[in-house]
């Protein structure tokens, strides 16, 4: 569902030890790291500045093949001097088979590992949880945004947005809102991501990257940029080549 997720955190050591201790035991390494940012495929953190500031109030569910591995993934983070946000057992108000561990990351985002019969490829991340000043204000941006983005909303809660797409999910929330957040979806062609930014523009959000190749990227990345209504960057890239 998630072409890629980014945080920004305050002490890029810190958080990048953070997520390799944790994320190691759930099987999910490493794809690259450079001056800019350090990647686990489909989600990647990068460091803060005054222009971008440290995301917060993010949770982030992280797929687990196993209960032993949600364990794992807890008793890492705990040993290793992280803060505990909730140990592993079972969730059933999620549904009956959910079963997760919860850590917070030194920034005070919750990162989760999560292990239920639906959980699949094709990236790591089950699902999100974006906190929201408005939920029906923010869910009608992602409900204008989900044919481009492969997703589409299931329910209709005054308090809770939920939308589901290929290997994944998320919700929005009532809450303080998240900030500075950065979610990308997967397009497969050029016109969708054109079609993507003029629909959302011409809607009144806000632009912020019209279409176009990003080859600092890597070449052929082609993406567009629009803030949701809490100013969190939604982007929808096609992959080239």
């Amino acid at each position: 569902m998630f072409d890629h997720v980014t945080i920004r955190v305050a002490d890029r050591a810190a958080s990048e030890a953070f997520y390799a201790r944790v994320l190691e035991p759930l099987g999910i390494e490493a794809t690259y790291s450079d001056a800019r940012f350090a990647e686990w495929d489909d989600f990647s953190l990068t460091v803060a500045d005054a222009e971008h500031p440290v995301t917060h109030g993010l949770h982030i569910g992280f797929g687990a093949r196993s209960r032993e591995l949600v364990e794992a993934f807890w008793r890492g983070g705990t040993q290793a001097g992280h803060r505990d946000d909730g140990a592993p057992g079972p969730r059933p108000q999620y549904r009956d088979d959910y079963y997760g561990a919860f850590l917070l990351d030194p920034d005070g985002n919750s990162a989760e590992a999560v292990h239920h019969a639906e959980i699949r490829p094709p990236g790591h991340i089950d699902h999100l949880w974006i906190r929201v000043a408005d939920v029906p204000v923010a869910a009608a941006f992602y409900d204008l945004v989900a044919p481009y983005g492969g997703f589409e909303r299931k329910g209709n809660e005054p308090d809770h947005a939920h939308f589901v797409g290929a290997g994944g999910s998320f919700s929005l929330v009532a809450d303080r809102p998240t900030e500075n957040l950065h979610v990308a979806f997967p397009a497969t062609e050029n016109a969708a991501v054109d079609a993507f930014h003029r629909a959302a523009t011409q809607a009144g959000y806000r632009d912020n990257g019209a279409p176009g190749e990003r080859p600092r990227y890597h070449p052929g990345y082609y993406g567009a940029y629009v803030l949701d209504p809490d100013a969190n960057n939604i982007e929808l890239v096609n992959h080239n080549r």
